[in-house]
């Protein structure tokens, strides 16, 4: 029995072997030499007696990803481009990264007395000097893209933005005068917008009504590069006019319309007994009398009165290019309030009336809305697609 578990067990610890080292090779074969370095230096951490395979494992797979690493280095420094640096830079810290998992294992030597070989390089050096001329290249760059944004091009200042972005969170917090080219990216990237209502409908609109429109969210509208206006500030020089214009204003008479109707239902009230030939009441095999179900038709005459009043309101919005002096984009909008008051009284029988008639009854006629009152409806309810509008229209950048 011992001789048979020894046996087993001694199967089960050379398989385990065998997988492990295929893992290792499995990844180094593949290419990705450093999950190889990985996993070979989960297996010698803390172990006292290391494994040759590990060992030699970890040796080839860090000779051939510096060798890889290194020979890129030389190939990007050679094409001479400074945009390269970025790139460069990036491998060295994943030079550093993997000298400094390996680092702790050194020196390295498995328990059959194999001593392991590596050559580390001065990658502290070599990695402040790409960190140096990778953000000097995001600066110079970030400069250029800045020209090109004071002379009008906003994505080109958006991009000088973002590089310097990248410059103080990969290389430098600090660096020359960042932070004022920054603000000065962000200014000249910023599409300042000044929205406005002009009414062309032959309606005097209510004050409110410019109030609720004109209310349409600044927070709900501006962006990283949109910025919002309500109203013309000295100083500002706007990119482009949004423009809500008023074209037609409708607004229905009041409306009252009666009409009579008559609600019918049949319901059971009580029941007929059932007689046999000779007239006498029929009995059922228990000797019950035999029942039939009573129904009677029962009705209820309603008296609707229907009030209605509808306000219709129509526009479009116009986007207006201020630098170019263009108009970019018009695009229709519109909406509707409608007042509706149903009141009903009725005579007869209140278990006839359907749910409907039973709903109105009790109603009373109310007031009609002013027309001013629903002029302000109607700015309040054509905000949010006035908003979703200017939100998603294309033709401000």
């Amino acid at each position: 029995m011992n001789t048979g578990f020894r046996m087993l067990a001694h199967l089960f610890l050379l398989s385990f072997v065998l997988t492990a080292c295929h893992t290792a090779q499995k990844f180094a074969e593949s290419g990705d030499y450093d999950s190889a370095i990985d996993f070979c230096v989960r297996k010698l951490q803390g172990k006292s007696k290391k494994k040759t395979e590990y060992v030699q494992g970890l040796e080839a797979a860090f000779q051939k990803a510096q060798a890889r690493d290194l020979a890129a280095i030389d190939h990007l420094v050679a094409e001479n481009r400074p945009e390269n640096w970025e790139r460069v830079n990036a491998i060295h810290r994943s030079i550093r990264n993997r000298q400094d998992k390996i680092t702790p294992l050194l020196p390295l030597q498995s328990k059959d007395g194999y001593a392991a070989r590596f050559e580390l390089i001065d990658i502290a050096r070599l990695e402040s000097e790409s960190r140096q001329k990778a953000a000097e290249h995001l600066y110079n760059q970030a400069k250029e893209l800045i020209s090109k944004g004071e002379r009008g091009d906003k994505l080109a200042a958006r991009d000088a933005y973002y590089a310097l972005c990248d410059l103080e969170s990969h290389y430098y917090r600090d660096y020359k005068d960042k932070n004022e080219l920054m603000a000065t990216a962000r200014d000249l990237g910023t599409s300042y917008i000044l929205f406005e209502m002009k009414n062309q409908s032959n309606t005097v609109l209510p004050r409110q009504f410019a109030e609720r429109l004109m209310n349409i969210g600044k927070s709900d509208l501006d962006s990283d590069w949109k910025a919002y206006f309500f109203e013309e500030k000295p100083g500002v020089q706007y990119d482009y006019k949004a423009t809500f214009k008023v074209r037609n204003i409708d607004i229905s008479p009041e409306r009252i319309n009666e009409r009579n109707y008559t609600d019918e239902k049949e319901i059971e009230d009580g029941y007929d007994y059932v007689l046999d030939s000779k007239g006498n009441v029929l009995k059922d095999s228990l000797g019950n009398d035999v029942k039939t179900k009573h129904y009677s038709r029962i009705r209820a005459n309603v008296i609707e009165v229907y009030q209605t009043k509808a306000a219709r309101l129509t526009g479009y919005v116009e986007i207006y290019d201020l630098s170019r002096k263009v108009l970019m984009d018009t695009r229709d909008m519109g909406t509707e309030v409608l007042f509706e008051n149903y009141a009903s009284t009725f005579s007869g029988d209140e278990r006839a009336l359907s749910r409907d008639s039973r709903n109105r009854i009790g109603n009373r006629p109310q007031p009609f809305p002013a027309d001013e009152d629903m002029l302000v409806q109607a700015a309040e309810r054509i905000k949010p697609n006035l908003r979703e509008e200017l939100r998603r229209n294309k033709a401000i950048l």
